[in-house]
């Protein structure tokens, strides 16, 4: 059952859209009997026997909404719970003194907004939401119990938390040696199969509902760059940009392009290697 959540709101206002149709955003909507995005997602990590399934299913029975360019959460708070977003797109970033922003990842549906966050005394990063959220509260102790009674949980878990620090250490890696536009286009690889890993993209094409200021502040260039950039990749045809979806007519040719390499995803998990 969804609730609305008390909204709080963010002080960066509502940018002009790039790969957004309109101001227009719907909340998201799961299709009856869609599989648990959770769930799909850690079970790259590790089989699940059903009792995981299950206890892990709980997780988002119970849910509550919020719409764009709102906070979740924000630095300094104290945090109390572990927030998992269940539909829609979120990010992680901070503010500088001057105003700046900077944004440090994305959370995708099946995304933890920090595993393990409850032991700190207070958060040092923001979380905001590009898109209308669904996003589930987890109590400290369920997650502490999900731990302690499940071995394969656990695991999972652990994947998880490993996958957002490999994710991390590539997006640096990105920031400090690659050239812009191998950087945009590296980019839209990883998203490419990070929603594959959750079943919201083809083998070629997925949704992305960022705007051109979102999409410069997450590479950390301007927006005159991050035009020109985006405009060298449509002229090369590496990527094709309409109506909030993202398509790249030969894979292999943008992996190669910018050197992509999956690795740091860890979908194929070690019991299986």
């Amino acid at each position: 059952m969804a609730a609305t959540a008390p909204k709080s709101v963010t002080e960066l206002g509502t940018l002009q859209s790039l790969l957004r149709l309109d101001d227009t955003k719907p909340f998201p909507q799961r299709p009856r009997a869609a599989p648990n995005v959770l769930i799909q997602k850690l079970e790259h990590a590790c089989d699940l026997d059903e009792a995981d399934r299950v206890a892990l299913q709980s997780l988002s029975d119970t849910t509550w909404q919020v719409e764009a360019d709102y906070d979740l959460s924000r630095e300094g708070d104290r945090p109390e719970a572990v927030l998992l977003v269940v539909e829609g797109l979120a990010y992680r970033y901070k503010i500088l003194p001057d105003g700046k922003r900077q944004i440090l990842g994305l959370l995708l549906p099946g995304d933890f907004c920090d595993l393990h966050v409850t032991i700190l005394a207070q958060r040092d990063h923001s979380i905001g939401t590009f898109t209308p959220c669904e996003v589930a509260s987890i109590p400290r102790a369920t997650i502490l119990d999900l731990i302690t009674t499940s071995a394969q949980i656990a695991n999972a878990f652990w994947w998880a938390t490993l996958v957002d620090k490999g994710i991390m250490r590539e997006w640096m890696t990105s920031m400090g040696q690659r050239s812009a536009i191998k950087m945009v286009a590296h980019f839209f690889c990883e998203l490419l199969v990070r929603m594959q890993a959750i079943g919201r993209a083809t083998a070629s094409n997925y949704e992305l509902q960022m705007t051109q200021n979102e999409l410069a502040d997450a590479f950390g260039i301007t927006v005159v760059h991050l035009n020109r950039m985006l405009r060298d990749l449509r002229d090369q045809d590496l990527i094709r940009l309409k109506r909030g979806r993202v398509d790249i007519p030969d894979v292999a040719r943008l992996e190669a392009f910018c050197g992509f390499n999956r690795n740091y995803l860890h979908l194929n998990s070690r019991e299986t290697r």
